[in-house]
């Protein structure tokens, strides 16, 4: 088996520049989506508490596919992607549909990020054209997956601390203000805050089973970008210590980030308030209760940096799948795209 511990550089060129801090903010920043902070109220609008149980299920079903790519990481470090395990274990054949469908989609989401992005700076510039906002944003974090990846590991690093700050200071207001039994005014439905109030005259299906089911797809959407910390492991320093760490923590930052948040939301406004507007998102009506009247404008700001740090990984992420389907590949076409630049980086993939 080969060690990875000092292995500075792969034999293929790309260069082990992310290292152990880094991993784990990008594994913390792709279990946390945009979804969390925007879609929160939309789901809980469509099912009341027992989002609790989507959010659960989903997160054990996501964990353990975490795993599974981890196991097999762990195992071949060297792989730039998880999908070349398909062609190495399934076929050739299946890895190649499933390696370019995944970077299409990949294309798709990263596009869908993009028009996010210029949605959020318009909150603050809505004079400037959608089209140079999206150019600049694109430009930039272009640049910034060119020069090195160190360079993209640190910017994810911030990114996901802004995100991990946002949750923390919420669920920190929200035990305050159960802590001293705030009674939220005529917006947040006179509410005493309480942890009762979550499980309080709860229905599996308060507005039917087919809403209760429509609401997975959103939380799948919210947990989407989790995989991405997989795909780090080719150019991450001592990988087989990293890994396991990174990915073992998955299923406690979904019970803090995801279920905690819920939770903390729940029982200081009541989830029929939050069904009324379930295009505010709940973080902000929380803010708003404990007299933070900029609450609209930092969430603003903490969805912009999470719609970038998204298209950020995107485009990481296209670039080594690419890459790796240029390997596969026995086209001179493709084979122009295995050049690995003198910074380390597939940069023309």
């Amino acid at each position: 088996m080969i060690e990875y511990t000092n292995l500075a550089v792969n034999h293929d060129g790309t260069i082990r520049g992310l290292k152990k801090k880094h991993v784990q903010m990008i594994a913390i920043g792709g279990t946390i989506g945009t979804g969390l902070f925007l879609g929160a109220g939309n789901s809980i609008a469509k099912t009341g508490p027992s989002i609790l149980i989507v959010y659960a299920v989903l997160g054990a079903f996501f964990f353990m596919m975490m795993r599974g790519i981890g196991e097999m990481l762990y195992a071949d470090p060297s792989q730039h992607t998880f999908v070349s395990f398909i062609s190495k274990y399934v076929g050739a054949g299946a890895g190649y549909f499933a390696g370019w469908s995944y970077w299409i989609g990949l294309v798709f989401v990263a596009m869908a990020e993009l028009t996010a992005v210029s949605t959020y700076v318009k909150f603050w510039f809505p004079n400037w054209q959608t089209w140079i906002i999206q150019i600049a944003f694109l430009f930039i974090l272009t640049m910034i997956n060119l020069i090195a990846v160190k360079l993209f590991g640190e910017t994810e690093y911030w990114f996901a601390m802004i995100k991990i700050i946002a949750i923390v200071a919420m669920i920190v207001t929200g035990l305050f203000l159960i802590a001293t039994g705030f009674k939220a005014p005529a917006s947040g439905g006179h509410t005493v805050a309480s942890f009762g109030n979550v499980f309080s005259n709860f229905t599996l299906f308060p507005n039917g089973a087919s809403m209760f089911f429509a609401a997975f797809p959103m939380v799948f959407f919210a947990f989407q970008g989790m995989e991405f910390v997989g795909i780090t492991t080719a150019e991450t320093q001592n990988p087989r210590e990293v890994l396991p760490k990174a990915i073992n923590t998955i299923i406690f930052r979904i019970l803090i980030f995801y279920l905690g948040a819920m939770i903390i939301i729940m029982s200081i406004i009541n989830w029929h308030v939050i069904a009324k507007t379930p295009d505010e998102s709940p973080f902000v009506m929380v803010f708003q209760l404990a007299g933070f009247k900029a609450a609209a404008l930092v969430i603003n700001f903490v969805v912009l940096t999470s719609a970038a740090s998204a298209l950020n990984s995107a485009i990481y992420s296209a670039g080594r799948h690419f890459y790796q389907l240029a390997e596969e590949s026995d086209s001179k076409l493709m084979g122009n795209f295995r050049e690995i630049s003198s910074n380390g980086v597939p940069a023309k993939a």
